[in-house]
C-alpha cells in the first residue's frame, strides 16, 4: 500500500467511524425530547461494546479458511499475530462495520428499550449474527463462493447490502416484534422533537457513505474509486428526488425529514451496487429505491407493527432493492445486461439468506433478554420520557429548577 493508499484508508475509516456519532444525531432528533439521550446513547454505547468485541474476538471470526465454516476462530487476536499498517487498517474499517450495522437496529425500538437490555442484545447479536454474516460474505464464506458451487456467477455485495442493510433491517424487524408498539402507537402520533439534528446527522451520513462505499479501494488498486464516489451521490439525489416526489402525492408536501429519508434510502441501495452499475443506472436505482421505501415505511401501520424509525422500511427493502437491481443491471452480468439469470439467482439466495438467519437471530436473542431480565421499559417511563429514569440526564435542560 503507497503513501497515497495509506492515507485513503486512514481517512475511509474514520469517516465510517463517524458515522455512528452521526447516526445518533439522525435518530435522536427523530424520537421524544424526553428519550433523545436514551436513543443517541444507543449509538455510543454500541461505538464501544462492538468495538471493543471486534478486537478480541470478531475479528478472528469474521474470517474463516473454509466455505462450510460458519464462523472463523473467535481466539485469533491481535496479540497471537504481528500484524502490517495494511491489516491493522483493513481490520478497523472493518470493525466500523461491525458497529454501524448494530446501532441501525436501535431505531426500530425508540423510546421503548432499556439501555442495559440493549448493550447485552448488541454485544450478543454482533457475536453470534454479524461476525459470521460477515464471513459468510467477505471473510471466505459460503456466500462469498455461492457462485462457484452452482456454476453461476459470484454474488455481489461490494459494501454490504447483505452484511450491513439486510442484516439490520431483518434483526430491526424482530426487536420490533419482540418489544411490541409504543403506547399510542398510530399514524401522525410520534413526530420528530428536533428537525435540524436530525438533518446535522443526515449530512454527517452523507459524507460518510463516500468512505463507506470507497473506502474498501485503498486496500485494492484504486481502479473504481471514481465510479463508486459518483454512483453514490448519484444514487442518493435520486432517491432525494423520488421520495419527496411520493410525499407531495401523497400528502400534497415534501418534507426536509422525508427529503433525508430519501436519501438515506438511495444511499443504503447503491451499497452493494457501487460498483457494479454505470452511473445512469445507479441514478436509476436510486429513484426506485426512494419510491419503494416511501412506500415501505407505511407497512408498520398496515402490518401493525411499531418500527419506530423505519429502520425496516429503509434499510432492508433498501437493502433489498439494491441487491436485486444488481440481478438485473450489475455490469456485463445482469440478466437485462447479459440475458443470464445467473447473476440474480445468486443475488436472490444470498438475500433470503441473510435475512432470514438475521431476523431469527435477532427474534431469539430479543426474546430471551424479554423474558428474563425485560427489555421494555415501564409504561410510565414511556410517557414521560426515559432520559430521566435511565440516565439520570435531561437533553434539554431550559431552566435552572
Amino acid at each position: 500500500m503507497d503513501s497515497g493508499q495509506l492515507t485513503w484508508a486512514i481517512v475511509a475509516t474514520a469517516m465510517v467511524l463517524f458515522m455512528t456519532p452521526g447516526l445518533a444525531f439522525f435518530y435522536g432528533g427523530l424520537v421524544k425530547a424526553k428519550s433523545v439521550i436514551s436513543m443517541m446513547m444507543m449509538s455510543v454505547g454500541t461505538m464501544a461494546l462492538v468495538g471493543v468485541l471486534w478486537i478480541l474476538i470478531g475479528r478472528g471470526m469474521s474470517t474463516v479458511t473454509s466455505p462450510s465454516e460458519f464462523a472463523g476462530n473467535p481466539f485469533t487476536d491481535f496479540a497471537q499475530t504481528a500484524l502490517t499498517n495494511d491489516q491493522l487498517l483493513q481490520s478497523l474499517f472493518a470493525a466500523s462495520f461491525a458497529i454501524i450495522t448494530v446501532a441501525l437496529i436501535s431505531g426500530a425500538v425508540a423510546d421503548r428499550a432499556k439501555f442495559g437490555s440493549w448493550m447485552i442484545f448488541a454485544g450478543v447479536f454482533a457475536v453470534v449474527a454479524y461476525f459470521p454474516i460477515s464471513a459468510w460474505v467477505w471473510g471466505g464464506g459460503w456466500i462469498a463462493h455461492l457462485g462457484e458451487s452452482l456454476g453461476l456467477p459470484p454474488v455481489i455485495d461490494y459494501a454490504g447490502g447483505l452484511a450491513v442493510e439486510i442484516t439490520s433491517g431483518s434483526a430491526a424487524l424482530a426487536l420490533a416484534l419482540v418489544l411490541g408498539k409504543r403506547v399510542n402507537f398510530g399514524r401522525g402520533v410520534h413526530q420528530p422533537h428536533n428537525v435540524p439534528l436530525t438533518l446535522i446527522g443526515f449530512g454527517i451520513l452523507f459524507f460518510g457513505w463516500f468512505g463507506f462505499n470507497a473506502g474498501a479501494e485503498a486496500f485494492g488498486d484504486m481502479g473504481h474509486v471514481g465510479l463508486i464516489v459518483m454512483n453514490t451521490f448519484g444514487a442518493g439525489a435520486a432517491a432525494t428526488l423520488g421520495w419527496m416526489l411520493i410525499e407531495r402525492i401523497k400528502d400534497g408536501k415534501a418534507t426536509s425529514v422525508g427529503a433525508a429519508s430519501g436519501a438515506v434510502a438511495g444511499l443504503v441501495a447503491i451499497t452493494p451496487s457501487c460498483a457494479n452499475l454505470t452511473p445512469p443506472l445507479a441514478v436509476v436505482l436510486g429513484l426506485v429505491a426512494g419510491i419503494a421505501c416511501a412506500y415501505a415505511i407505511e407497512l408498520k401501520f398496515a402490518l401493525g407493527f411499531d418500527d419506530s424509525l423505519d429502520v425496516v422500511g429503509i434499510h432492508l427493502v433498501g437493502g433489498l432493492t439494491g441487491m436485486l437491481f444488481l440481478g438485473f443491471f450489475a455490469t456485463d452480468m445482469g440478466l437485462f445486461i447479459s440475458g443470464d439469470a445467473g447473476q440474480l439467482i445468486v443475488q436472490v439466495i444470498a438475500a433470503i439468506a441473510v435475512c432470514g438467519f438475521a431476523f431469527l437471530s435477532a427474534l431469539l436473542v430479543g426474546s430471551v433478554i424479554e423474558r428474563t431480565i425485560g427489555f421494555r421499559v415501564h409504561s410510565d417511563a414511556e410517557l414521560a420520557g426515559i432520559d430521566t429514569e435511565v440516565h439520570g440526564e435531561l437533553g434539554y435542560a431550559l431552566d435552572e429548577d
